[in-house]
């Protein structure tokens, strides 16, 4: 997925308030740029790290800036735009680079579900013909929540983990994935890995125990979790290579 406009280079002054961000341009102006990301953003937005934003031409807009990516000590490119998840992934699935959610002949996005009021961020749906009865035969619905993970707890072995901060809302959608799959249909879960130093992925049971209990409960379930790598630079976002889940020992 490319950027949708060339990125500007800065220095990151500081993070605050969610929603923004003070970049020091490099002809020394600082600016305040909007901040696409309302998590923790462990290591993530520290001083002195590099910024890449995009610029909006919607006269509308306070902050026609935004971040976009960033770059850490160590040269590593961090995604931090969450809003592009989703369509990283929904790329990756119209290549055919996750086999496990080829053959699906509809993909919607945001659907209601579940008894808790969500949405789901991808469903894979296929009402195919079966062509030697002659009838519509309809195999299960895939429901797909998307994680974008960025926190990086070993610089040495690249393993990285999800959440980086208590997540209420992510153990909602778990349960609503266990619900989905009680119904007969699949539930995923994608972490998106949008950080270039992280080389594998665990739960960050250390950081919320409740989720990596309930995620844990829901793989036993039937829920499938995927890895998923990116290639991050200033010209676009694009998956990469899948590996393994890593349970903690």
């Amino acid at each position: 997925m490319k950027h949708s406009s060339p990125l500007v280079k800065g220095t990151l002054i500081k993070r605050y308030k969610r929603f923004l961000a003070d970049v020091e341009t490099e002809n020394g102006e600082v600016i305040t740029i909007h901040c696409p990301n309302t998590g923790a953003m462990t290591g993530c937005a520290e001083p002195g790290y590099t910024v890449y934003y995009s610029t909006s031409d919607n006269p509308k807009r306070k902050y026609p800036n935004t971040f976009e990516l960033a770059q850490n000590h160590l040269g590593h490119f961090i995604g931090i735009n969450t809003i592009k998840a989703n369509k990283v992934v929904i790329e990756a699935i119209n290549k055919g680079l996750l086999p496990t959610l080829n053959n699906y002949s509809t993909l919607a996005t945001e659907v209601k579900y579940g008894n808790e009021n969500s949405r789901i961020d991808i469903l894979l749906t296929d009402n195919a013909l079966d062509d030697s009865s002659d009838r519509s035969s309809t195999k299960p619905n895939c429901y797909v929540e998307v994680k974008s993970t960025t926190l990086l707890l070993d610089e040495k072995t690249g393993l990285g983990a999800f959440p980086d901060a208590v997540t209420t809302r992510g153990q909602k959608h778990i349960r609503e994935l266990v619900e989905m799959i009680q119904q007969g249909h699949r539930g995923v879960i994608v972490f998106l890995v949008q950080h270039t130093g992280i080389e594998s992925v665990k739960v960050a049971d250390t950081v919320d125990a409740k989720y990596a209990d309930e995620l844990k409960k829901a793989f036993f379930a039937g829920l499938e979790i995927i890895v998923l790598h990116t290639k991050i630079d200033v010209d676009g976002i694009t998956a990469n290579n899948t590996s393994k889940f890593q349970w903690p020992a």
